[in-house]
């Protein structure tokens, strides 16, 4: 396995993070890992290949994460993945969606280690990128400090060397996807037991962690850290990742700078046919905390519709009035 950095990755989110929100999180940080939305091996085997799983050079290092349970399905969509340029494949065993559920994979998984490791086993063997897992401690009325444990030790045994651990329980039946992400209670000491008894693999700590200080203090007890809705909600985030997580002595980008490289980028792909508000969607909390925010979104938010390819420009000049007028 080549070496690869998880010290600050930007978690996979359904809906969230498609190719145009990757190329915005990446205009923020230079150092961050970028992941896919949950693809399943089917529509990576059967699906628009260019749709699903395009993305611009720029990206890397970008992961695509899997959803799948059929050991011969995930070895073909792994090796599609691989040809198609990118750093990681990643293995969903934490999202409990219903429609996840009853695809039989996601975090229902859990209870079936001895099939990951089967899956896990068929994607290395198929390609020389690395193979991660992304999973929750346990699912349901697992003990926690068992099942997590277990299905690390099964799955390690196949080769996985990488895990990506979202530190609640999930619970399949009783709560929403979203009263998964919060509901059930965090238990980062257990991840840091699995850290400090399994020196020989990478823990990466996900859940609850919501702001720039606490990602960067955590990173330092574990081989990195996965946000997703911090970042998504509040994108700028993303521009301290690189001096504060990596040490790197860099100018950040300011906002007006990015917007107008993100209206650069949606004037190519409104030639293409993508509608603007596939890109401005990901970006209505750029000035969230900042002078002009209500603006800024307010501004995207009604006139997005009409479908001009100016939106961005005209959004930061009502930012800029806005700004001057205080």
């Amino acid at each position: 396995m080549k070496n690869q950095s998880y010290t600050f990755c930007v978690a996979p989110l359904m809906d969230g993070t498609d190719r145009h929100c990757r190329y915005f999180h990446r205009l923020l940080s230079k150092r961050a890992r970028l992941y896919s939305e949950m693809i399943t091996a089917d529509a990576v085997i059967n699906g628009n290949r260019e749709y699903l799983l395009g993305f611009d050079p720029s990206e890397h290092p970008v992961a695509l994460q899997l959803g799948g349970s059929d050991p011969k399905k995930l070895r073909k969509a792994s090796m599609i993945g691989a040809e198609c340029g990118y750093d990681e494949i990643n293995l969903n065993v934490g999202c409990p969606s219903d429609r996840v559920q009853a695809g039989a994979f996601g975090a229902c998984l859990m209870k079936t280690p001895e099939l990951v490791a089967d899956c896990v086993s068929e994607m290395i063997d198929a390609v020389d990128i690395p193979v991660t897992v992304k999973c929750r401690i346990g699912v349901d009325d697992q003990d926690p400090e068992q099942s997590l444990f277990d299905f690390v030790e099964k799955v390690s045994n196949s080769g996985c060397k990488v895990f990506i651990v979202h530190a609640r329980k999930a619970w399949l039946k009783g709560l929403s996807p979203k009263e998964n992400r919060t509901v059930p209670p965090l238990d980062y000491d257990l991840v840091r037991k699995l850290r400090r008894e399994r020196t020989d693999l990478q823990i990466i700590l996900n859940g609850g962690i919501e702001t720039i200080a606490d990602a960067a203090a955590l990173s330092t007890e574990f081989d990195g850290v996965m946000l997703g809705r911090a970042p998504y909600g509040s994108p700028y985030f993303l521009a301290s990742v690189d001096e504060l997580l990596f040490g790197e002595e860099c100018d950040a980008p300011t906002r007006e700078e990015v917007v107008l490289l993100m209206s650069e980028y949606l004037k190519r792909q409104f030639v293409n046919g993508v509608k603007p508000n596939s890109i401005t969607r990901h970006m209505l909390g750029l000035y969230r905390g900042a002078p002009g925010a209500r603006v800024w979104r307010r501004y995207i938010s009604q006139n997005v519709s009409a479908g001009r390819d100016d939106i961005l420009d005209k959004a930061l000049a009502a930012v800029t009035a806005e700004r001057a007028a205080a």
